[in-house]
């Protein structure tokens, strides 16, 4: 073990209870470096109060040892959705997300080539020495390109146990040439991944503009007459030219894994989010209770985002999720958010306002989320809480 993680993995503090510069240093190289170095127990700086703890169960043997609740998610069958069956689909996508906030997606039609080729350089990625991932550290949140740790590490008061890369995907010809250029073929790997993610996330949305009663596909040159149905296209079309933003995170083997968390409870800020993950579980929803979701190969782990949230006025819900981690085995993600264009105004649809279901949610735009997560905490669902009109 290096002296810098011999340092780390004390915990010291200042007299006033503060991490020197130095210690901070080594904290903000990631849980990667740790665990490359050696690391055998976890510092304090990443160490929960006993009432945020993960009750994980131990297994030497295992990566994914047994679970106390696990649950499968409502599958929704992306072939079955455009076919004679679509409007059953659409019955099972609105009770998933009314219900759960979350499915998996199966049949996506998106090539296993593509995906495992997406997992694997992924993986590469995170195994190149730290020297070369450190070239996309960046404060900016709004940077092109951006590799960090825990969740925000300027603002988190514990650090969890996670390293992101995270890449601005729209438009591609504007950011292309920011991203990552080693492992060598990298680029290609995302960048037919992020075109192919984003062609599902639109026709999902087709999907869930039709499921909350916006949109009639059999009707579409009706719809030119009717100003509402002409005000939920022109909500396409937005998100068509919307945003997108992709999160490969690396989870590596932890040694104390009920001590801390991959990722702590949020709720994310988009409008959909397409997950993919490797074999090993991680992934948890809050029902009544902590669930794990069991992973399914190949399939999407979809959930609806505060934007879809607000703007189906509270009918599909945006639910906290977190990350768990084992001792034994490197978990491998990448999320791709989907939502509005950075500039737009994201707002309940006047459809779906009524005396009996009053407007919810206040307008919000990207610009108050990032101010909002700039001064404070972002987790949980504290931003859209403060969405929410009393």
């Amino acid at each position: 073990m290096s002296p810098a993680m011999v340092m780390t993995s004390s915990g010291q503090t200042g007299k006033d209870g503060t991490y020197d510069s130095l210690e901070i240093s080594q904290y903000q190289k990631g849980v990667k470096h740790m665990y490359e170095n050696g690391i055998a127990h976890v510092p304090k700086k990443y160490i929960l109060p006993d009432a945020e703890r993960p009750n994980v169960i131990t297994e030497k043997s295992s990566a994914n040892p047994p679970d106390q609740l696990s649950m499968k998610l409502p599958v929704i069958d992306f072939a079955e959705l455009q076919g004679p069956n679509r409007s059953q689909v659409l019955k099972s996508l609105a009770y998933a997300c009314e219900n759960y906030g979350f499915f998996q997606l199966v049949n996506h039609g998106i090539k296993d080539e593509i995906i495992n080729n997406m997992v694997n350089v992924s993986r590469r990625f995170f195994e190149m020495p730290l020297s070369e991932r450190e070239k996309y550290m960046s404060a900016d949140m709004s940077a092109p390109v951006r590799y960090g740790t825990s969740f925000n590490q300027k603002n988190d008061g514990v650090f969890c146990w996670r390293d992101f890369l995270k890449l601005v995907c729209h438009p591609l010809p504007d950011v292309l040439s920011h991203w990552p250029s080693s492992p060598q073929d990298f680029r290609e790997m995302a960048v037919t991944y992020a075109e192919e993610t984003r062609f599902l996330f639109l026709m999902l949305v087709e999907a869930m503009l039709e499921s909350l009663g916006l949109k009639n596909r059999e009707k579409k040159t009706e719809s030119i007459l009717n100003d509402v149905d002409a005000d939920e296209d022109a909500i396409f079309k937005e998100l068509e030219d919307g945003s997108q933003l992709m999160v490969v995170n690396c989870y590596p083997p932890c040694p104390q894994p009920d001590l801390t968390l991959g990722m702590p409870p949020h709720s994310d800020y988009g409008f959909l989010t397409l997950l993919l993950q490797d074999d090993v579980k991680g992934l948890q929803i809050h029902q009544d209770n902590w669930v794990t979701v069991q992973p399914i190969p190949g399939s999407f782990v979809v959930n609806v985002g505060d934007h879809l949230e607000i703007f189906s006025n509270g009918r599909y819900k945006s639910v906290l999720h977190r990350v768990v981690v084992n001792s034994v085995k490197c978990r491998i993600s990448v999320a791709s958010l989907h939502s509005f264009p950075f500039t737009s105004t994201v707002r309940p649809s006047a459809k779906l306002i009524s005396e009996t279901n009053p407007r919810r949610y206040k307008d919000t735009d990207f610009a108050s989320f990032l101010e909002y997560i700039k001064s404070c905490d972002s987790k949980k669902k504290n931003f859209l809480e403060s969405r929410k009109l009393s």
